[in-house]
């Protein structure tokens, strides 16, 4: 979002970047391990929206033998972000394009009387701006309930898996809640940082995401119609049969093709739905759909296949009903298949289930703090905060809040479809041209006032 407004003309911009070593680069591209993939093709992965060849071009001058169809690894792709960032600044000094960035936490948000508003820092700084994007990412997991103090305070029980710390000892077995994508990774780390160690992973459906495949796939010839018969619906259930009818009558397409047809789709598809249908959908079909659209790179698929076929990694379809002890942990699971009950003890358990968008839970200050002055509030689902499908947040009588907007994750509930690269790059290029616009009328308003 940054880069994008310091693309174009307009007032100062300010980026209130948090305290972090890399600003930008978050939980996903900050990572170390070569074996955390992306899970999208170096041809298709850019900053900024229309420049997909940029980090193509970045790698092949980096790595040798790099091609477009290549799920490169994560961490390149943050040097990339790095690279990318200086380069915006570097022009934008050039061109004499103000902007300031602040190494600090945004703790509370004051609307100004004559619209606007001012950012209150953690350090006590005060930063005055137009207008505010909420850029945050993922939210600081919570514990999930069923986890026991002693549990969290043993030192077993890992809340973040992306940071990790090593015990004093290794453990003999390391228990991963999840089965998505975080998960994945964590196990990958897991493995090679203790190869001796037995790995155990559980979800409800004990799903791990499918596969992309090794090469790009042809576009689906009958995508047109199958998009009118979706648009047309406005339930998820008819939504599935429409895509499995698709699939059926296309033995020759492989159904990857199908569901990617569908990606610029996905939003009105969602915003098709009232409450109580997506409520269907999350409850139902969720993990079919996370499994489905977001797959692993090929690379990541077969070491996980890998760690299966050697005994060393098992799969449990199961409910976590508690976690409890001082370490090692006891985690009572009731088995999806038998409705059994038992329990599993594992020396490390980590929590990896993924993005946490609950903001009405959240301790982080900033959004707590919108929240209590009223300046927000949370999607129905909890799956976000509540807005505008051009992202901008409804405040708690559920009217636009002007000057206030949110973008990635925070918009799930508003588009389902929202944090991976290539709908934040587009999300990012609309806010940031609709931004400048809106300034550049303000500035024509001024000169033609003093006119």
């Amino acid at each position: 979002m940054f880069g994008e407004l310091l693309r174009r003309e307009g007032g100062r911009v300010h980026w209130v970047t948090g305290d972090c070593a890399v600003p930008g680069l978050g939980v996903a591209y900050a990572t170390g391990n070569d074996q955390h993939l992306l899970n999208v093709r170096a041809g298709g992965m850019g900053l900024f929206s229309g420049a997909d060849g940029a980090f193509l071009q970045f790698a092949q001058e980096r790595v040798d033998g790099v091609g477009a169809s290549d799920f490169l690894p994560r961490k390149l792709f943050g040097e990339f972000i790095e690279a990318q960032v200086r380069k915006c600044t570097d022009e934008a000094l050039q061109r004499g394009r103000p902007f300031e960035i602040h190494g600090d936490d945004a703790v509370q948000l004051e609307p100004l009387l004559g619209g606007g508003y001012a950012v209150r820092l953690a350090r006590g700084a005060l930063v005055k701006a137009d207008a505010v994007v909420l850029a945050m990412g993922a939210l600081s997991p919570r514990p999930l309930k069923t986890v026991s103090r002693e549990a969290l305070v043993s030192g077993a029980y890992v809340l973040d898996p992306w940071r990790m710390a090593s015990p004093a000892q290794a453990p003999g077995r390391v228990l991963v809640i999840g089965t998505g994508l975080t998960a994945v990774d964590t196990l990958l780390a897991a493995a090679a940082r203790w190869p001796e160690a037995e790995l155990v992973a559980l979800s409800r459906h004990g799903c791990f995401p499918f596969e992309h495949t090794a090469q790009p796939l042809p576009l689906f010839r009958g995508q047109a119609a199958l998009d009118a018969a979706l648009l047309a619906s406005d339930r998820p259930l008819a939504m599935l049969r429409h895509v499995r009818q698709a699939i059926a009558a296309s033995p020759q397409a492989d159904w990857r093709s199908i569901l990617d047809g569908m990606r610029p789709l996905n939003a009105r598809l969602w915003r098709r739905l009232d409450v109580a249908r997506r409520r269907q959908f999350l409850r139902h079909l969720r993990w079919l759909w996370e499994a489905a659209r977001h797959r692993l790179a090929p690379a990541s698929a077969q070491a996980i296949t890998k760690l299966r076929e050697q005994g060393r990694l098992q799969v449990h379809a199961a409910r976590v009903l508690k976690v409890d002890g001082h370490g090692p942990l006891e985690v009572t699971v009731r088995d999806r298949a038998t409705q059994r009950v038992h329990s599993l003890i594992a020396d490390r358990v980590v929590q990896a289930t993924g993005l946490d968008t609950a903001v009405a839970y959240t301790e982080h200050t900033l959004l707590s703090r919108l929240l209590r002055d009223g300046l927000a509030m949370p999607d129905a689902l909890q799956l976000g905060v509540a807005a505008h499908p051009g992202g901008q947040l409804l405040n708690a009588q559920g009217e636009p809040q002007v000057g206030l907007y949110a973008i990635g994750s925070l918009l799930r509930g508003n588009l389902w479809e929202g944090s991976a690269m290539p709908e934040i790059r587009a999300a990012a290029h609309q806010l940031a041209t609709r931004l400048a616009a809106s300034n550049l009328d303000v500035e024509a308003r001024a000169l033609e006032a003093q006119r």
